[in-house]
């Protein structure tokens, strides 16, 4: 059985920062790029690489907004009119497998509890790992090589009420 799904971001807060003019985004710290190669520009709603000439924004994130010691940003990619990826329960991105990740566990506190640095072809294998340790919550993918935040990844809904009632 499947037990986890990676999670792209919502593509609404970004949509309008692409219509802002250099001056705006440079004041929110962000700025627009066009991908110059392919793999290289990682989007983070669509969970795929930028194609050669995509226009992107390269802007701060908070992907851990938690009220922890592991509260962080970090710059991530968006492309122009990027929709939110639907993957399969199961399913690890070519965006993920052709990297070096990090793979981050947290648990319901938003502590890291675990990690591990794999390739991504591996990923698959310890996110199940991790998740047969019913205090990890959640985890995040970071490309390990620049640390940048990937994506997240959730237990499937099943999954996550076998693990409610075997607590």
């Amino acid at each position: 059985m499947t037990s986890f799904e990676i999670v792209g971001l919502p593509a609404a807060p970004f949509a309008p920062l692409f219509s802002l003019p250099e001056a705006e985004l440079s004041k929110i710290h962000a700025q627009r790029v066009l991908a110059t190669e392919k793999p290289g520009f990682p989007c983070r709603v669509s969970l795929s690489d930028a194609e050669i000439g995509e226009e992107l924004l390269l802007l701060p994130y908070m992907h851990q907004p938690a009220g922890s010691p592991y509260r962080a940003s970090g710059p991530i990619f968006v492309r122009k009119g990027a929709r939110q990826a639907s993957i399969e329960p199961g399913v690890i991105p070519e965006y993920v497998t052709r990297r070096l990740i990090s793979v981050r566990a947290y648990d319901v506190e938003d502590c890291m509890t675990d990690a591990a640095v794999c390739p991504g072809a591996e990923v698959a294998a310890v996110i199940l790992r991790l998740f047969d340790d019913p205090r990890i919550a959640y985890i995040h993918l970071h490309n390990a090589n620049r640390g940048c935040f990937s994506c997240a990844v959730r237990r499937t809904a099943s999954e996550a009420s076998r693990q409610e009632k075997s607590r």
